[in-house]
């Protein structure tokens, strides 16, 4: 008996190209798709190939530029409205008098002290808020109770306590500074890979020593973020706490220098204190970067 053999099925040839047709489509329909959701290319690459420091340093030039030319073309009194180059005038006669880097080193002085006692109030609570859970407690009533209080609101307390000195400065930048660095640490304790701890455990850290070793370490970038919002916060509230109120003591800082120049109707000197203040901003704006450069982003904690 001969043996049939066994015949697949061809495909016809009406049926390839059909088939194929089905393919080209479906890939023509996914490129089209594809160029759909392609987000969009970014133009001015120029500019963004240029060094970020220049990149401000033109946008500040070209701010300047255009203050200038409003005040050629609007006509406003200079008892209103100082053009740059009586205020650059105003802070080259400070800084060489004196009047302008007094005022100055003694606002920064001020907020430095501030913030070495609101990072030494944050670690000890936040630091009882890990070892104890009374102390947990009681860090997250005061940062509910404190943190979204303006601080320059208790300076009026701080005045009839300490009177008109840089005590009662000190204690309401302190306020300001604490509670911003210990809800960032306390995050950042919370936060810590629990292999990490456990390691920490299991060759005898306990207590100080697991909070020098493992906890600090490991809540660096919550720490420093938390450093850079409370100093934001303490240099807000200390020139207002000097304008509105004018307590600095030994002479008064930086706003009590924009207050006497307001009264006697010196405008480029407010101009000059204000530029004072914006000028320090930006430096220590790039100071915590640099930090976090050298320490967070080099060692891959953060991208």
């Amino acid at each position: 008996m001969m043996a049939r053999r066994l015949t697949m099925p061809s495909m016809s040839r009406t049926t390839r190209p059909a088939i194929m047709d089905t393919k080209v489509g479906t890939a023509a329909e996914t490129a089209a798709t594809a160029r759909e959701i392609r987000p969009p290319r970014i133009k001015g690459s120029r500019w963004a190939k240029l060094p970020g420091p220049l990149r401000r340093l033109i946008l500040l030039v070209g701010l300047v530029a255009l203050w200038q030319l409003y005040v050629m073309q609007s006509g406003v009194s200079p008892l209103v409205f100082a053009a740059p180059a009586d205020v650059a005038a105003a802070m080259w006669d400070g800084w060489t008098s004196g009047e302008l880097a007094t005022a100055t080193l003694l606002t920064l002085k001020i907020l430095g002290v501030s913030m070495a006692i609101g990072l030494l109030a944050a670690a000890v609570l936040t630091t009882l808020a890990t070892w104890t859970r009374i102390g947990d407690d009681v860090l997250n009533l005061f940062t509910s109770m404190l943190n979204p209080l303006p601080s320059i609101a208790i300076l009026p307390l701080a005045i009839l306590w300490f009177g008109l000195s840089e005590t009662a400065l000190i204690f309401v930048i302190a306020n300001a500074v604490t509670w911003p660095i210990a809800i960032n640490v306390s995050m950042g304790f919370r936060t810590v890979n629990p292999t990490i701890l456990a390691v920490g455990r299991n060759i005898g850290l306990q207590g100080w020593r697991l909070v020098r070793d493992v906890l600090l370490p490991a809540a660096l970038p919550h720490t420093i973020s938390g450093v850079k919002t409370g100093w934001a916060f303490g240099w807000r509230t200390i020139i207002a706490a000097e304008l509105v109120f004018g307590v600095a003591g030994g002479g008064g800082g930086l706003g009590n220098y924009i207050n006497e120049a307001r009264y006697f109707l010196h405008i480029p000197e407010v101009f000059a204190g204000l530029v004072t203040i914006a000028l320090i901003g930006i430096a220590l704006e790039y100071a915590f970067t640099f930090l976090e450069r050298k320490t967070v982003i080099r060692w891959g904690m953060k991208s």
